[in-house]
């Protein structure tokens, strides 16, 4: 029978060549997990991966993760998903595998045209409200990094890794630790999925924004869209993002069931590569085994019960402007699969709480992450053109004011300007950056180099809202009909875990018939 094996090797050593030498009587050989350890590379030791791999002998083959799916009478009234990410995406997905075409509509652009607005935006600072970074086909995640990382535990998991492969993924993204596609190849997959509904009987809407969901006596029945159409359905999926606040004022002015929900708040930091690859990696920075380096920070204030972390780290990456709104500036980070720009950034914020930061209704975090953005945007209609990044480098922000030299380089395409972003944000969140800055100092010496730069302000970490649903049923706890789904209602924090939360939605609608 098959053998599985775990073992550790040099970074540039051969797996193939170790095997062949253990166990020389293998006729195969596949890698289940493959992670890296580089934690004593500083101290001048050779970073290792760790690997989980299932070998091969004489006469066997590897057996492969096939689901089984018996097909269903199609819905009366095909199923509406509300946004085209990865949770409507792989939930209208999952309901093809049973033969249930369904309605995805996306008030965005399809992910080739999106491109052209965004690039407009970077470069000339042309916002369309409509079609974004955070608004059209694949959801914020296509122009945030492509990471497939997740801590959610699920059995769906492999599926959405499988998916991802067959539609174009390389084979290492369903096993390797952190799997990353980059914010150029996920474009051609998930364009391929799409295609891939289409084909088996869904429609697609691209451009056509829901600007009503239609109720019934506290039941979902269908949604009004832009153009003045309406369409029916028995199950509504909201699955629109983070960013969707027209959605939760409408909800909220119907009596929807929801909460404030925590977030995080802060900045972005950006390094050059090399300097961040070489803390990682040490003398053995430049190997091409290796690629660019990444990092992972946290600090617990016990005191205020707040956490100030490093999230979304992107190596050789880009800092984006990410709004979408005109009187307000967000950043981002992302990074194509090769990860080759000469920076490395990553957000790095602090928790806000909800009901304690900010005080209000359920929808009252909005406000509080607007209020910040406005403030950003002012400064840069001040100093630049409004289309200009804040920034400052991690010297200024601890010395607490500005010097007389110029921002280093850096790889935002919309370009920077030179503030004191201290006055964006509250005063709780400057301390505990700072605090952050020196105490990941410590941990990772030289991290807060004086000439990084900090760009702000990076606030649409997660929904600051919660839209409550039934444990089991997955629908809403006030509104029949209706299901919150993914990152906007509350439930995940990235394209694995969306697209999982998609799929567990669908699951439960089918089990509830």
């Amino acid at each position: 029978m098959t053998k599985k094996i775990q073992f550790k090797l040099d970074f540039d050593q051969s797996v193939e060549a170790y095997l062949t030498k253990k166990y020389p009587e293998h006729t195969d050989f596949r890698i289940l997990s493959k992670s890296l350890d580089a934690r004593g590379a500083p101290r001048g030791k050779k970073p290792i991966f760790q690997y989980n791999v299932e070998i091969l002998f004489s006469g066997e083959k590897f057996t492969s993760f096939e689901e089984k799916f018996e097909s269903r009478e199609a819905f009366t009234k095909m199923p509406i998903f509300i946004g085209a990410g990865p949770a409507s995406l792989f939930g209208a997905l999952r309901f093809t595998e049973y033969g249930i075409p369904s309605i995805v509509i996306e008030r965005g652009a399809e992910a080739t045209k999106r491109m052209l607005d965004i690039s407009k935006f970077w470069r000339r600072g042309e916002l369309n409200p409509e079609s974004n970074v955070c608004y059209g086909e694949g959801g914020a995640g296509l122009f945030s990094d492509g990471k497939l990382i997740t801590r959610v535990k699920s059995p769906f998991v492999k599926y959405v890794m499988k998916k991802f492969v067959e539609f174009g993924a390389p084979a290492e993204t369903e096993y390797i630790s952190n799997p990353h596609l980059g914010s150029n190849k996920i474009r051609n997959i998930i364009t391929k999925l799409s295609d891939e509904l289409r084909s088996k009987g869904c429609e697609v809407l691209y451009n056509t924004r829901v600007d009503e969901i239609l109720f019934e006596e506290n039941k979902a029945i269908g949604v009004l869209l832009s153009n003045g159409k309406k369409l029916y359905s028995d199950h509504i999926i909201m699955a629109t993002g983070h960013s969707a606040k027209d959605l939760y004022y409408h909800l909220f002015d119907k009596q929807v069931a929801m909460k404030a929900k925590d977030f995080a708040v802060g900045v972005r930091i950006e390094h050059p590569r090399a300097f961040i690859d070489e803390l990682q990696h040490g003398k053995y920075y430049e190997s091409d085994f290796l690629g660019s380096a990444r990092y992972r920070l946290s600090h617990h204030n016990d005191d205020s019960a707040k956490g100030t972390y490093s999230f979304c780290m992107c190596p050789g990456g880009y800092v984006l402007s990410s709004g979408t709104e005109k009187d307000g500036i967000v950043v981002n980070g992302m990074s194509n699969y090769a990860r080759n720009s000469r920076w490395s950034n990553s957000a790095l914020v602090v928790t806000i709480h909800a009901n304690s930061d900010f005080q209000g209704d359920a929808l009252s975090g909005l406000e509080f992450q607007h209020k910040i953005e406005q403030k950003a945007f002012e400064l840069s209609k001040e100093h630049a053109s409004g289309k200009e990044l804040p920034a400052m480098t991690v010297g200024e922000f601890l010395d607490g004011k500005l010097n007389s030299e110029d921002l280093p380089k850096s790889s935002v395409p919309s370009k920077l300007f030179k503030t004191d972003i201290r006055e964006i944000f509250p005063d709780f969140i400057n301390e505990h950056l700072k605090e952050g800055l020196v105490t990941f100092n410590e941990k990772l010496k030289g991290y807060a180099y004086k000439d990084a730069l900090l760009i702000a302000p990076e606030t649409r970490t997660s929904a600051p809202v919660t839209i409550l649903r039934d444990r089991q049923s997955l629908e809403s706890i006030s509104h029949k009909g209706l299901y919150p789904c993914g990152e906007g209602a509350g439930y995940a924090g990235g394209i694995t875990s969306a697209a999982v939360d998609g799929i567990k939605v669908v699951e439960s609608i089918l089990k509830g018939l």
